[in-house]
């Protein structure tokens, strides 16, 4: 199917003129503020393993876990496995129970599963936690990005959701310079267990400040609780003719006064639809190969003649351009179109895979090598966080029909999920068996995402949530 479009002429995601902020939307930057420390746990737990690993590869009797390419890849994709299902379960939970319900009892996995993982004896007891760990991820990775959607103002919507990836990847920066410095500064090899109850700290701050947001006025809306939605609505948007015009859309957008979701939603071809389109995303972001690059870096750094602290020292720049990135690109995301965006990021992403395939091909191991190395890994970033990443997670809270928003979404992350695993294990494998080649495959599958994005992927900015449904439902059926 071809289904891409011009972007819209109404435009509510268009430059923000500048005044003082009301109270409402102070209020709505707060609870953006709460909901987004389930993305900077995501991000600092996702971040860690590439500072821990190092020393996780080490015998038991020097402080390590004695981890091969194969249990390497198995400690690091359990976390995703996990994800794969927590992103599920909790986008079918939130339907059911509430997007802030979700949130407490993700909190709690997070915040247990960041003990036990720095706890953890052995391989086995270290998988089963960072499964556990991963099933928090996963759920903020469902839950987070839709909550933040369905509580801003629909010319906010852009600028507010992207803080979900600022937070991922400041949660990743943390991670790399928190890894570094502890290296640095602890002479001991079973530091990496600090490293990872560090990520404690996020879930406890997510929990605390749950406990102060309201629920989304558009799941109240869906369950018939109209009083309590229009009540929420007169905190977070100052015009009342505003309010009762958002209520009676969000009422409006349920059918026959359908109130829960189901798997029986699939049966409608245009749902099918945007949920192959959601899937399809997840394969563009994880195939891009970025979390070889976010696990990987000091391994493949180290592979160029780094020694170990250095390498988790020269990782801290992934961090600063990732978050530099994405605060660059959720300026571009209120001033361009998603697909366009989607498009330069992957030709950045093809080009510089291409650069590190060849810089680890041609040149001599050494210093020039490993800054050559670092900088093509950098340029990757930066196309990636900025243009790719930003989009996805906007693109994942505003896509899909409210009535099923949340278990539609939960399903197309957790195939995400499930890329991002696959990469993750068989990255190790791939680098070791094919070396620079393995760079040349994932530019090769980029080039197959770019024509995805270019013949599949709809434009959705320019319209609030309820007016975009009501377009995507009429393109589709």
């Amino acid at each position: 199917m071809n289904i891409s479009e011009t972007e819209p002429k109404t435009d509510y995601n268009s430059p923000i003129p500048s005044k003082p902020k009301s109270d409402e939307y102070r209020f709505v930057l707060l609870i953006t503020a709460v909901a987004t420390m389930g993305s900077l746990a995501f991000g600092y737990d996702t971040g860690v393993i590439a500072g821990a690993l190092p020393y996780m590869t080490l015998n038991p009797s020097e402080g390590g876990l004695g981890l091969n390419p194969v249990t390497e890849g198995l400690v690091t994709s359990s976390l995703i496995f996990g994800a794969a299902i927590g992103s599920l379960i909790a986008g079918r939970f939130s339907d059911r129970y509430g997007r802030r319900r979700a949130l407490l009892v993700l909190a709690f996995i997070f915040f247990f599963g960041a003990l036990g993982t720095a706890w953890a004896p052995d391989v086995p007891v270290m998988v089963l936690m960072r499964f556990l760990l991963g099933l928090g991820v996963g759920g903020a990775s469902a839950v987070v990005p839709v909550f933040i959607a369905e509580m801003a103002p629909a010319n906010r919507r852009a600028r507010l959701v992207t803080r979900t990836e600022m937070m991922i990847v400041s949660g990743q920066l943390i991670a790399y310079v928190a890894s570094a410095v502890l290296a640095i500064t602890i002479n001991d090899h079973g530091v990496w267990r600090i490293m990872l109850a560090v990520a404690a700290v996020p879930a406890a701050l997510l929990w605390l400040g749950m406990l102060t947001v309201p629920e989304s006025p558009r799941w109240l809306a869906l369950h018939n609780r109209e009083d309590e939605a229009r009540r929420i609505l007169s905190r977070i948007r100052q015009d009342e003719e505003t309010r009762e015009r958002e209520l009676a859309a969000m009422v409006a957008a349920t059918p026959d006064g359908e109130q829960a979701a189901s798997w029986s939603h699939l049966k409608e071809p245009w749902i099918r639809s945007l949920l192959l389109i959601g899937i399809g995303l997840g394969f563009v972001i994880q195939f891009t190969g970025v979390n070889a690059f976010m696990y990987f870096t000091p391994i493949i750094l180290q592979s160029t003649g780094l020694g170990t602290e250095a390498a988790l020292t020269a990782t801290i720049a992934n961090g600063v351009v990732s978050v530099v990135a994405t605060a660059l690109g959720i300026w571009f995301i209120t001033r361009h179109p998603r697909r366009r965006m989607l498009m330069v990021g992957l030709t950045g992403v093809i080009a510089a895979q291409l650069a590190i395939g060849l810089v680890l091909e041609l040149v001599t191991p050494g210093l020039v090598r490993s800054y050559l190395a670092l900088a093509s890994i950098l340029v990757f970033l930066f196309f990636h966080q900025g243009m790719i990443a930003t989009v996805y997670w906007l693109m994942m809270s505003e896509l899909f029909p409210q009535r099923v928003r949340g278990l539609i979404a939960g399903l197309a992350i957790a195939v995400q999920w499930l890329f991002n695993a696959t990469v993750a294990f068989c990255f190790p494998v791939l680098l070791h068996l094919f070396g620079s080649g393995t760079f040349f495959l994932f530019a090769a599958i980029n080039v197959l995402s770019l024509i995805f994005v270019i013949r599949v992927v709809p434009e959705t900015r320019g319209r609030s949530l309820e007016k975009l449904e009501a377009h995507l439902e009429e393109r589709l059926s």
